[in-house]
């Protein structure tokens, strides 16, 4: 590779923008812990796999151009596909020599790229997720606009989805733009380790590539409340000791520590470094919607308010057993996805307390079934309580359930 004048130098380093996304969950009375696990991907060519496990569309590959459905670990990129890929000379760790990203040329069919194990957690805790990410494919390049979609999944070791956040479209730009994203979850009860999974959904390979980096989960440590002076009264009363207390976020700045040769891919260590600042997360925007719940009436078929819980669901076909297949999506989470009805129930929980007080769902048609239209039975199992909703959805029509936590 050509070696970069100074000039040159400078121009990409201010040419790589970072743009903080927000993912779905939100949690804005946190104070972020120094990280307790950085995934950066060491440096050098030898690095062990993230992967822990072969995965169905993936390959790792050893080249910093890898072809489509192949990821490699790699510290720079030099003019792939004749120049349709962005130039890297570093990845996107500050101060980190020869760090490693992880590049990936999407498969056309889509598919899980990155699945491994976190471990030292702590059960019931607040935890946010930090990751970096960028296109890698430029604007008027050989390929049209196709933008990746990356699902990020935490579940249990035995499965049990914990959280599962969407970035949202990963769009094409003129020089690279890292872009860090970050969400908030909670550990279930006694669970120290959870299964880190990674998907892009966007179909299709051309313009569809992109490179992560700089993984990074912090504890949440959650302030109490602001307390508030008293108001005044029309009698005299003795002075008020109230004192209004002002909280702030503890800042940590960078600092990143040299990275050794052919270091371990997972870094577990007390960091005195931040590598990624947390951002307040907004609500979805509407890029972030799926199609399906977007170009689709969405009519409110059933509102329920209950105590904290967690709430069975369970769907049935409403009629005949004539093929009917539906997705649901809780607050635009797909949650379950092209389930058969019959007799037979097709089942899930959620949980409605003060960390998850609202539950939007969507019942999509996937098709009409034999007899049109698509009919299904939802029955509701909330703290003893059964509700029992009866729903009729097209392609056109959607039916939307929602259930809150009752004040």
């Amino acid at each position: 590779m050509r070696q970069k004048t100074f000039t040159e130098k400078i121009i990409l380093f201010l040419s790589l923008v970072i743009i903080t996304e927000p993912l779905l969950s939100q949690q804005n009375n946190c104070i972020f812990k120094e990280p307790l696990l950085i995934i950066d991907f060491g440096s050098g060519k030898d690095v062990k796999d993230i992967n822990e496990l072969p995965l169905s569309n993936y390959n790792r590959v050893f080249n910093a151009c890898p072809i489509d459905g192949n990821y490699s670990f790699v510290s720079y990129t030099s003019n792939c596909f004749h120049g349709d890929w962005h130039t890297f000379n570093h990845d996107h760790t500050l101060n980190s020599k020869d760090g490693n990203m992880m590049l990936v040329n999407a498969n056309p069919f889509g598919g899980v790229f990155l699945n491994t194990t976190v471990k030292g957690l702590k059960g019931k805790t607040i935890y946010q997720i930090s990751l970096c990410l960028v296109n890698v494919c430029k604007i008027g390049g050989g390929c049209a606009p196709l933008p990746p979609n990356i699902t990020i999944t935490l579940t249990t070791l035995t499965g049990a989805k914990v959280v599962s956040f969407q970035t949202g479209l990963l769009s094409q730009t003129a020089t690279p733009r890292w872009k860090v994203y970050s969400g908030i979850f909670t550990t279930p009860q006694n669970v120290t380790s959870l299964k880190l999974i990674m998907e892009d959904v966007t179909r299709g390979g051309c313009g569809n590539d992109f490179a992560l980096d700089d993984i990074t989960l912090r504890e949440c440590i959650v302030t109490p409340p602001v307390a508030k002076t008293p108001e005044k009264q029309t009698t005299p009363v003795k002075k008020s000791t109230s004192t209004i207390t002002k909280t702030t976020e503890k800042k940590v700045y960078v600092k990143s520590s040299p990275v050794k040769k052919d270091s371990a891919v997972i870094t577990l260590k007390k960091a005195d470094t931040s590598l990624l600042t947390h951002v307040p997360v907004k609500q979805m925007s509407p890029r972030q919607i799926p199609n399906l719940i977007l170009t689709r009436e969405n009519p409110l078929i059933k509102q329920i308010e209950t105590s904290p819980g967690d709430i069975v669901i369970e769907l049935y076909d409403n009629g005949e057993i004539d093929g009917d297949t539906v997705s649901v999506y809780d607050n635009n989470d797909l949650i379950v996805s092209r389930a058969g009805l019959s007799h037979k129930p097709v089942g899930f929980r959620i949980k409605v307390d003060t960390l998850h007080p609202y539950h939007e769902l969507i019942m999509v048609a996937n098709n009409l079934g034999s007899i049109p239209p698509n009919t299904s039975l939802m029955i509701i199992t909330a703290n003893n309580k059964r509700y029992e909703v009866f729903i009729s959805s097209s392609e056109q029509k959607n039916a939307k359930i929602v259930i809150g936590l009752k004040e």
